[in-house]
Formats: structure tokens, C-alpha cells, sequence
């Protein structure tokens, strides 16, 4: 293809739009001290995985993220697509509808995480930090 010989000849090409930029910074995390301390707090269970919550009173507007399958679930194979779902689903609620300064733990129901269609787990998701962020008297 050769280019046009004359200025303003072939039509001018745009930009494509960038993404809207994500306002939390995740980060996953990876230390059994970290998933302990989600543990201790706030709990919701939902119909596909239980969800664990507390606000870290450290002054960062990270959000931490964990995901855990026992063994329960079923073999490694079984584990990993349950996590693999319920990291699909953080990546879809999460900057929505989390608060700055969290730590959220899912962790994966046995039969429930894995045969629960994706749309039920994604309004499970919401449903929880909806309740977890609720103003209590």
C-alpha cells in the first residue's frame, strides 16, 4: 500500500478511548498473617463462597484481596477453577463497590463456587459488600 501523495487525501485515523481508569488499587494477597487477620472480622455468607471483610485503619487506600479453596472443594484441579471464578468476579464488583483501606477474603464453597452460574455469583458479590459496608447503629 502506498501512501496518499497529497496532504489531507485518506481519512485521519483516532485514537481509540482509553479505559476509564480504576479509582482502588488492588493488591492480592499472599501471607497466611494477612488472611488471619480478614478472618477475624466481618463475615457474609452468600450462596457461592463466604466473604470476609475488615477496614485495616492504616491510612492506605489499597484494597487487599484474598481468595482461598480448602480442600473441600475437591482436587487441585477442582481448587484452582474455583479460584480462578471468584478472582473473575472480584476483578468485576471490586473497584465498583469497594471501600478504600478493606481487606476482602472470598473463600470458595464446596459444589456451590464452581456449579453456581457466573451472573448469580457476580449479584452474590455485590449483595455481600452491599451488607458488609452497611451502616450499623
Amino acid at each position: 500500500m502506498t501512501p496518499p501523495k497529497e496532504p489531507g487525501q485518506g481519512i485521519p485515523a483516532e485514537a481509540p478511548a482509553a479505559p476509564s481508569a480504576v479509582s482502588l488499587c488492588l493488591h492480592t494477597m499472599k501471607t497466611r498473617p494477612e488472611f488471619l487477620r480478614a478472618a477475624s472480622a466481618r463475615r457474609q455468607g452468600t450462596g457461592g463462597f463466604l466473604l470476609q471483610a475488615r477496614h485495616r485503619n492504616d491510612g492506605k487506600a489499597e484494597v487487599h484481596v484474598g481468595f482461598t479453596a480448602s480442600k473441600k472443594i475437591g482436587n487441585a484441579v477442582a481448587r484452582n477453577r474455583a479460584k480462578r471464578r471468584l478472582r473473575e468476579v472480584a476483578r468485576a464488583v471490586l473497584p465498583g463497590l469497594a471501600v478504600a483501606g478493606w481487606d476482602y477474603v472470598l473463600v470458595a464453597r464446596p459444589g456451590a463456587t464452581i456449579d453456581r452460574p457466573y451472573a448469580d455469583l457476580l449479584a452474590d458479590l455485590e449483595a455481600s459488600l452491599r451488607q458488609i459496608h452497611k451502616v450499623r447503629p
